[in-house]
């Protein structure tokens, strides 16, 4: 995440240029009490410091508390905070520095992409818990957990800010003159006798946390600081909104007596078995294995009800569950059909398909490509695919199963991989193997024609760990040395540092050229330094220092390399059109920014699919000023949140809906041609938490769904979906 930058003068143009040894590079953000700055120690490791505002280091009072909570701090350090590193109270501005943690925070995520998914609430409410256990057991009460004191990382939140104070946060005071804490996260204990506060306070702003996560408010709502703490310790919480299987559980921890809410150990019992794509979790290997039916996609059979969504609203909640069919019953229901049955890996139900007029796959005529369905039970979620290979093929992975190989003729299973693996990932086909997470959640490399390992030894690196660039992984190590790994082997090919990063991260490999992209921002957001490296050899083609906070998304028909620009709101305004040729780099300004576009390429035309589901089409080769002339169209395609979308046969744009909904974009015309139905869990509409992308596979379009299916529909007839 870049850092934060806020244009003009603001009150901290005084501020030191070192805290200390370490020089602040950038402003991160700023609250009550001080700045955060971004700075390096001298190794080069990324620190957060923190600086006191000049009128609290006058205040003897202010600087006990923060001696406090520098103790405070450094007591706690581990897992679930960001460790202290250093710190001077003493000094002229006190100043703190901890480890840098990248992600935004809890109120920042939320008011960006709205409330969170059910099951994205269980693990943070599982997360805040363990890390609430962690500071009690080292006698630290934090008494200021808010959703801008979490920040959600990729190893799960963390907590930070202990024990302060935010004088500006209203005009409220306690009985010692200074309010501890956020009034609508604080507990009634805090406003009655804040000299008696115990764990139990922290629990309770848990509670509050999670339904502001839930919903995008606290559970009492008022403009005004005195209301809120009358509600607070008068009035019953509003917990509308918040998923029924976590509400009591959320009532529990804001109970009004300390003594009735829940430990965090208990509240983390609560939310045993650890499984939070699923109400019910099964582990994978003590489910008996079942046969499934395989039939063309349409009208369902068995002991599902048949409801179709065409065109519904976005809905946030996810209610995924495991079901229970009599496979036996299903194949004598499709045999009798005359469709064909095939056994299908995981167990599970089917969902049978538009009978008589679509029949069994390839019936349709010479190049058909007939539509078909099948269930993955091994695990919850939305499965993952994708494509490679020579032949072709599908292979798919789900949550806590594994990974199968899907005939794209009629989905029928090849064969499976199981693994209890939670990280789920799409498959990578890397030169001979197909790589996937094993049980261990390493990679491992299958034979692709039988599913089964081809060496014993995991790979030395996890799916998100590794970028797949042709034959070899890409994996960057904390020090910023990048390690070629050969995909069958695990090998290293090439080990070695990047002239002039630090930090690299990569984000695209043209497997015309062989060249995967690096790219690093300045710690100021002022340029990116990007360079093309030859996969197989480490040899770096180019290397060129770009101006703004750029991510390479695309090549284009000229080898011309297309990068996004973000502005100061982390929106997307400009494409970055960039010739290593000649040296020249052209900016296209868009009509309008975007949050957070994925972006597709055909030739010279970019098209941008937002979060929100705005479609932007670009010509990248545009010279002329205003984002007016390089646009080709626009479309607001009505998703509430989009995949990544991919390019297929005739021109046509596809991606997916998080209601399992795939959806067809003539990209001529810049008009919707095509959407399937939402794909239901349970009889209800489900949206998975995260959205992978369709797989285009000549004339068959592949796509799935929260209900934990893998279909395939006719990419040349999407009026007809």
């Amino acid at each position: 995440m870049p850092p934060l930058r806020e244009p003009g003068a603001h009150p901290e143009a005084e501020f030191p240029q070192y805290a200390g040894a370490y020089r602040l590079e950038a402003r991160l953000g700023s609250g009550g009490m001080g700045v955060v700055h971004l700075a390096r120690s001298a190794s080069g490791m990324q620190l957060a410091v923190k600086v006191v505002h000049a009128p609290y280091a006058a205040d003897p009072e202010f600087r006990a508390r923060f001696r406090q909570e520098v103790a405070a701090a450094r007591r706690v350090s581990g897992a679930f905070t960001a460790p202290v590193v250093d710190a001077d109270p003493e000094a002229d501005r006190p100043w703190m520095a901890t480890l840098y943690v990248p992600g935004p925070t809890l109120a920042d995520q939320v008011k960006r992409n709205g409330p969170m998914s059910p099951a994205a609430l269980r693990r943070l409410t599982a997360g805040l818990a363990e890390a609430l256990r962690d500071i009690h057991r080292a006698g630290v009460i934090h008494r200021d957990l808010k959703p801008s004191n979490v920040l959600l990382t990729d190893g799960g939140p963390k907590v930070i800010d202990f024990g302060i104070s935010r004088p500006y946060d209203s005009d409220l005071r306690t009985e010692t003159g200074k309010l501890i804490g956020s009034p609508p996260y604080m507990a009634p204990e805090q406003f009655q006798r804040p000299r008696e506060v115990g764990p139990p306070v922290d629990v309770f702003a848990l509670g509050a946390v999670i339904v502001h996560a839930a919903t995008g408010r606290g559970p009492f709502d008022s403009d005004s600081p005195y209301i809120v703490a009358y509600q607070v310790v008068h009035d019953q919480p509003d917990l509308g909104g918040v998923p029924e299987e976590l509400a009591p559980l959320v009532a529990r921890c804001l109970a009004k007596d300390p003594a009735d809410r829940p430990t965090p150990d208990e509240v983390m019992e609560a939310l045993l078995p650890p499984s939070y794509e699923a109400e019910a979790f099964v582990p994978a290997q003590r489910r008996r294995p079942a046969v499934e039916a395989v039939v063309p996609d349409g009208r369902r059979g068995g002991a599902e009800e048949d409801t179709h969504v065409r065109g519904a609203p976005p809905v946030r909640r996810r209610l995924p569950r495991v079901r229970l069919v009599v496979a036996a019953a299903l194949l004598l229901l499709v045999a009798s059909a005359g469709a064909g049955a095939y056994a299908v890996w995981g167990g599970g139900g089917a969902d049978p398909g538009r009978a008589g007029a679509e029949g069994r796959a390839g019936a349709a005529g010479e190049g058909a490509a007939t539509p078909w369905r099948t269930a993955l039970r091994g695990g919850g979620g939305t499965p993952v695919c994708s494509a490679g290979g020579s032949p072709e093929a599908l292979y798919c992975s789900a949550a806590g199963a594994g990974t199968v190989r899907i005939d794209p003729a009629d989905g029928r299973v090849l064969w499976s991989a199981p693994s209890s693996a939670a990280e789920v990932r799409a498959p990578v086909v890397s030169g001979p193997v197909v790589l996937s997470a094993g049980p261990d959640g390493r990679l491992r490399a299958l034979d692709p024609v039988k599913g089964a390992a081809v060496r014993d030894a995991a790979l030395p690196a996890r799916p998100g760990e590794a970028f797949p660039a042709g034959g070899v992984l890409l994996t960057v190590a904390e020090n910023g040395t990048v390690t070629a790994l050969d995909g069958a082997s695990g090998a290293a090919r090439w080990k070695k540092p990047l002239v002039g990063h630090v930090r690299p991260d990569f984000s695209l490999y043209d497997g015309g050229s062989g060249l995967a992209y690096a790219f690093e921002h300045t710690p100021s957001g002022a340029s990116t330094l990007v360079t093309a490296v030859d996969a197989a050899s480490g040899r770096a083609a180019w290397q060129r220092s770009l101006e703004g906070v750029l991510t390479p998304v695309s090549t284009a028909g000229s080898g011309d390399l297309v990068l996004t620009a973000m502005d100061e709101n982390s929106d997307t305004a400009e494409l970055v059109r960039y010739a290593p040729a000649t040296g020249a780099s052209t900016r296209i300004a868009l009509p309008f920014a975007l949050d957070g576009p994925q972006v597709a390429m055909a030739g010279d035309a970019a098209y941008l699919l937002a979060r929100g589901g705005s479609l932007l089409a670009v010509d990248t080769a545009a010279t002329g000023a205003g984002g007016g002339k390089a646009e080709l169209w626009r479309l607001e395609t009505g998703v509430g949140r989009a995949s990544a979308p991919v390019l297929g046969e005739d021109g046509r744009l596809y991606f997916s809906a998080a209601d399992g909904r795939l959806l067809a974009v003539d990209t001529e015309r810049g008009a919707l041609v095509g959407q399937s139905r939402a794909r239901l869990s349970g009889g209800k509409l489900a949206h998975a938490s995260d959205l992978p992308a369709p797989v285009a596979m000549g004339r068959l379009v592949v796509g799935s769904a929260p209900d934990g299916s893998v279909f395939a529909l006719d990419g040349a007839d999407p009026g007809a979906w």
